[in-house]
C-alpha cells in the first residue's frame, strides 16, 4: 500500500491540482483566434465552442454532484484529473471543429467533477473552515484567471503556440496527480449500491431568494462567459490589438478582481454585499459598453475589473445568502441548483451574443449583452435589499 500524506500536505496538494484544473479550462480563451484562422469558422462557432465547456460541467454536476459523498473524494478527483489531461491531448492534435468541441466538452468534465469535490475535501482536510474557503476560492478563480495568462504569454512568443500551452499543462496535471494520489480519504466510504444520481431541487420556503440570488449569479457568470469566450475577437476586430499575451491579460483582470471580491469584501460589506457587487458588476458592463462604443483598451481593462469585481462580490454573497436561507438537509440540493443556474449563463447568453454579432457585429453584440445584464444585475440588486434578515445571517 502506497504511503499517503498528512492532512496538511494533502490540503495544499489538493489546492494545487484545483488550481491546475481550472487553469485548464480557460487555457484555450487566448487561442480562438488562432483556431478560427486556422479552421475559417466565425465568431458564432467559436462561442459554441466556448458552450460546449458548460455542457460538460452540467453533465457531471447532475451525474457526479453528490457521488464523492458516497464513493470517496478520490474516485471522483482522480477521474476529474484524467478528463483534464484527455481535454489537453485533444486540444493539442485538435484539426477540425467536432475535435474542438469535444476537448471542450471533457475540460467541462474535469471542472465540474472537480470543483465541488475539491472545495468539500480541502473543508475535509482542514480544521479552519474559513481558510479552506477562501483557498478553494483563490485556486478556483485563481487557476481561471492564470489559464488565459498563461496560454497567451506562451502562444505570443512559442513556435508551436497550438501546441506548447498543452503541454505544459500536462506536465503542471502530471505533477499534481502524484499529490491527489497520495492524499488520504477525508470521508467515510459507503460504496456504489448508496450512489444516486444528483437530482437537484430548491424547496418553497427557499424559493423567493433563490430567484434574486440566481438572477445575480447568472449575470455575473454571463459576463465572465463573455469575456472568455470573446475578448479576444473584441481585441482584434473592434481595437486592432492582435496580441495574444494582452487577450490573456485582459481576462486574467477579470477572474483576478472576482477573486479579490470574493476574499476581501463580501465579509466586510456584509447584508450590503449582494445589491454592492451587483451594483459594481452593472458599472463594470456599462463600461464595458462604452469600451465597446469607443474602441478604447484602457476603458476595457477597467471593465474588466470591475465587472470582475462585481461578480465576486455578488457570486459569494449570494451563495452565502442560499447557505443561510435553505435547511440543512436541502443546502447541497439548492447550492447545485445554483450552479446550474451559474453554467447555464455562460453557455446561452454567450451564444446569444455569437447570433447578433453574426448578423449586427461584435460591437452591436457586445453593446446589447452589456444592456441586458446591466439590467438583470439591476433586478437582483433591487430585490435583494427586500430580504436583508437573511443576508445579515
Amino acid at each position: 500500500m502506497s504511503k499517503r500524506s498528512s492532512p496538511d500536505a494533502a490540503f495544499w496538494s489538493l489546492a494545487s491540482a484545483f488550481t491546475v484544473t481550472m487553469l485548464g479550462t480557460t487555457l484555450p480563451t487566448p487561442l480562438y483566434v488562432l483556431y478560427q484562422r486556422e479552421m475559417h469558422f466565425s465568431t458564432l462557432t467559436s462561442t459554441v465552442i466556448f458552450a460546449a465547456y458548460a455542457v460538460g460541467v452540467l453533465g457531471a454536476l447532475l451525474l457526479f454532484g453528490r457521488a464523492s459523498d458516497v464513493i470517496g473524494r478520490r474516485k471522483i478527483l482522480l477521474p476529474g484529473l484524467a478528463c483534464a489531461a484527455l481535454s489537453a491531448v485533444v486540444f493539442w492534435g485538435a484539426d477540425s471543429v467536432p475535435v474542438l468541441l469535444g476537448a471542450r466538452l471533457l475540460s467541462g468534465l474535469s471542472a465540474g467533477m472537480f470543483t465541488g469535490t475539491a472545495t468539500a475535501a480541502l473543508q475535509d482536510l482542514s480544521g479552519d473552515g474559513e481558510r479552506a474557503t477562501v483557498v478553494a476560492t483563490v485556486a478556483n478563480m485563481g487557476g481561471l484567471g492564470l489559464g488565459p495568462l498563461l496560454a497567451g504569454v506562451l502562444a505570443q512568443f512559442a513556435a508551436a503556440p497550438l501546441q506548447v500551452p498543452y503541454v505544459v499543462h500536462l506536465v503542471l496535471l502530471a505533477v499534481v496527480a502524484a499529490g491527489v494520489w497520495a492524499m488520504p480519504e477525508p470521508v467515510r466510504i459507503r460504496g456504489f449500491r448508496e450512489f444516486r444520481l444528483s437530482r437537484p431541487s430548491v424547496p418553497a420556503s427557499v424559493r423567493r431568494t433563490f430567484a434574486w440570488a440566481a438572477t445575480a449569479g447568472f449575470a455575473g457568470f454571463a459576463v465572465l462567459g463573455l469575456f472568455t469566450a470573446v475578448a479576444p475577437f473584441f481585441l482584434r476586430e473592434l481595437l486592432g490589438l492582435a496580441s495574444l499575451a494582452l487577450a490573456g491579460v485582459v481576462v486574467c483582470a477579470v477572474f483576478a478582481a472576482s477573486a479579490l471580491g470574493q476574499v476581501l469584501l463580501v465579509r466586510p460589506l456584509g447584508r450590503a454585499a449582494i445589491s454592492v457587487g451587483c451594483g459594481v458588476l452593472v458599472i463594470g458592463v456599462v463600461l464595458l459598453a462604452g469600451a465597446l462604443a469607443a474602441g478604447s483598451l484602457v476603458l476595457l481593462l477597467i471593465a474588466a475589473g470591475a465587472t470582475g469585481l462585481g461578480q465576486g462580490v455578488s457570486f459569494r454573497a449570494a451563495l452565502t445568502a442560499l447557505n443561510a436561507a435553505a435547511p440543512a438537509h436541502h443546502r447541497a440540493e439548492v447550492a447545485s441548483a445554483f450552479f446550474i443556474v451559474a453554467y447555464i449563463a455562460i453557455s446561452i447568453p454567450v451564444v446569444g451574443a455569437g447570433l447578433v454579432a453574426q448578423t449586427a457585429g461584435l460591437r452591436v453584440a457586445g453593446i446589447v449583452f452589456s444592456a441586458a445584464m446591466a439590467a438583470l444585475a439591476a433586478v437582483a440588486a433591487i430585490a435583494s435589499r427586500r430580504q436583508p434578515a437573511i443576508l445579515a445571517t
